[in-house]
């Protein structure tokens, strides 16, 4: 599971520096298009648990904009 979530945090971060949106609303955003995205590769399932996921990604907002703000 730790893995999918870095997966999705490093493209969220780079969608968001690549529109330059740093704020909470494009994070939430960006995560729900990433986990689309991943459903239709295939790298996630729709039987997953995608509320745990998107609630464990959304938990780590304090920290991923810390890292953004630092680059």
């Amino acid at each position: 599971m730790e893995g999918i979530l870095e997966e999705i945090i490093l493209l969220v971060k780079k969608k968001m520096r690549e529109q330059g949106a740093y704020n909470r609303e494009a994070y939430k955003e960006y995560v729900n298009e990433t986990i689309d995205y991943f459903i239709e590769k295939g790298k996630l399932d729709e039987n997953e648990n995608i509320e745990f996921i998107k609630d464990r990604l959304r938990e780590m907002w304090e920290r991923i904009e810390k890292k953004l703000i630092q680059k």
